[in-house]
């Protein structure tokens, strides 16, 4: 009989010492996300709110777009900004659909319940400039963010929630109690009441939207535990959930579909959105 226990928190949920290559990033990402915004379609720092970090950028398909796809970066609540991803726009705006990326304050400036609030406001000022269907996604600490808006205590406004149809959480944290246990927490600031409060997989989902994870085969197991814990729970509450568990990816390269058109993390993020 195998056991199985965690004794090192902070090495469960660490990323790039544990990934060969990790120290490359996040700076991989800095020419490929300037690239794409230098010949994109793009309104960038379109303020959401009125802090310095309340901002988004809009990629913009050439015609009317289909719907908008929202992404929300991870680096743990407390790194990193929108300007990292601006690449992986191509495959939303490839399907002619808008895409959003918006930065946020990061802890301990602000709380994760905060932060939460600021991704609802981002949503709904860019559901304001986008007509059509909303489809949400976010990478680590942004796949919580987006799993937070389809949660019965969603911030987002009742006619925003209406057109939510989709969410996709890659490599996602939805029970917040585990990062107690980690050094970031200082960080980060929360007890338990915090914890608690703020993680999906205690709450209800709203009903009506699909819920994704996402996440790669050889990520650490406390972030596959992560995904499989979310679906089981709220398959369980009625919602329409799907786990994939993608092969020969890690924690930083498993996002690299949402760049691609033909993806087919791009094809089912999409896919309830466009009847299939």
């Amino acid at each position: 009989m195998i056991l199985h226990q965690i004794r090192d928190w902070d090495d469960a949920y660490e990323n790039g010492g544990n990934i060969p290559g990790g120290d490359a990033y996040p700076a991989a990402w800095v020419r490929p996300a300037e690239a794409y915004r230098a010949q994109g379609n793009v309104r960038l720092d379109i303020p959401y709110g009125t802090g310095d970090r309340n901002l988004y950028d809009l990629f913009l398909p050439s015609e009317r777009p289909r719907g908008l796809m929202v992404f929300v970066h991870g680096g743990y609540w407390v790194a990193l900004d929108k300007s990292y991803w601006s690449h992986l726009a191509a495959g939303a705006v490839g399907s002619g659909w808008a895409c959003a990326m918006p930065s946020y304050d990061l802890c301990p400036d602000v709380t994760i319940a905060e932060i939460t609030a600021q991704i609802g406001t981002a949503i709904t000022h860019a559901a304001g400039e986008v007509d059509g269907p909303i489809v949400l996604s976010g990478h680590s600490a942004g796949g919580h963010l987006v799993t937070a808006m389809m949660c019965e205590d969603s911030p987002l406004p009742e006619e925003v929630r209406a057109r939510l149809v989709h969410v996709v959480s890659i490599s996602g944290l939805h029970d917040l109690r585990p990062m107690l246990r980690t050094a970031r927490n200082d960080l980060l600031r929360l007890d338990m009441g915090s914890a608690e409060a703020n993680s999906p997989a205690l709450k209800c989902p709203l009903p009506g939207i699909r819920l994704t994870t996402w996440v790669g085969g050889g990520e650490r197991q406390e972030f596959l535990r992560q995904s499989a814990l979310l679906t089981n729970i709220w398959r369980g509450l009625g919602a329409a959930t799907r786990e994939v568990v993608e092969p020969d990816r890690h924690h930083f390269n498993v996002i690299d579909g949402l760049g691609d058109v033909r993806s087919v993390l791009m094809r089912t993020a999409l896919e309830v959105a466009e009847g299939d």
